[in-house]
């Protein structure tokens, strides 16, 4: 009789550490989401005025949330991937076999994480590249930020990463409210559509952002 409960040991403890991984996914997830939106509109606020950014900037900096909490961010950010990667298939033969499977079921929430997984992976890149930029030219005004947009290819950059960003941030916290049973069978339509709306309000924000930053003068 022990041989067998010994034999399922490892199991039981791979589960937990996997139930474990996967509450820090959620948890580090939520907490990305948070900041994300936190961001948009702490950085939209140069369209009531440059004045009213820069102020803002200066806040985080005096108190030193920007030099601390800016490096943090980038560890949860990158602690997060991590985490989720344990599900991304890296190898091709594993690649064809999710979209084979995504193409058979013809399921809209397969779809999603789909493009999740994709986005996620981009976003690593060019989010790490945003954050060095930011974080590596301090202290953060209105006028590098619109000088940075009007420069060269930076604002396709900007073009490219706000939509991806906001298309996983909203993809994610769908998954997260139906994964962990926030939100059952019968409201999936009416998050999916809550979801939507709210991905459009911070797409048009950041896009009306990207114009402000675009035809500000220094």
């Amino acid at each position: 009789m022990s041989l067998p409960l010994m034999a399922n040991h490892p199991t039981l403890s791979a589960r937990r550490v996997d139930g474990l991984l996967d509450w820090a996914q959620m948890l580090s997830g939520v907490c990305l989401i948070g900041f994300m939106w936190a961001h948009m509109i702490l950085v939209a606020s140069v369209n009531i005025g440059p004045d009213v950014m820069n102020a803002i900037a200066e806040f985080f900096e005096s108190t030193r949330m920007v030099q601390v909490g800016g490096p943090l961010i980038f560890l949860l950010f990158l602690a997060h991937f991590l985490l989720a990667a344990r599900k991304i298939p890296f190898r091709l033969e594993g690649q064809k076999t999710i979209w084979e499977h995504a193409k058979m079921l013809h399921h809209t929430d397969t779809w999603l994480w789909v493009v999740q997984a994709v986005s996620a992976m981009i976003i690593l890149v060019m989010g790490a590249i945003h954050m060095w930029v930011v974080l590596s030219d301090l202290p953060i005004t209105a006028a590098k930020s619109a000088a940075r947009v009007q420069s060269g290819a930076w604002v396709f950059f900007y073009m490219a990463l706000l939509p991806l960003a906001e298309l996983h941030v909203g993809i994610g916290l769908y998954r997260i409210a139906v994964k962990w049973g926030f939100v059952q069978r019968s409201g999936r339509k009416g998050l999916k559509r809550g979801e939507n709306l709210l991905t459009l309000i911070f797409l048009l924000i950041g896009a009306l952002t990207l114009i402000r930053f675009w035809f500000l003068k220094g």
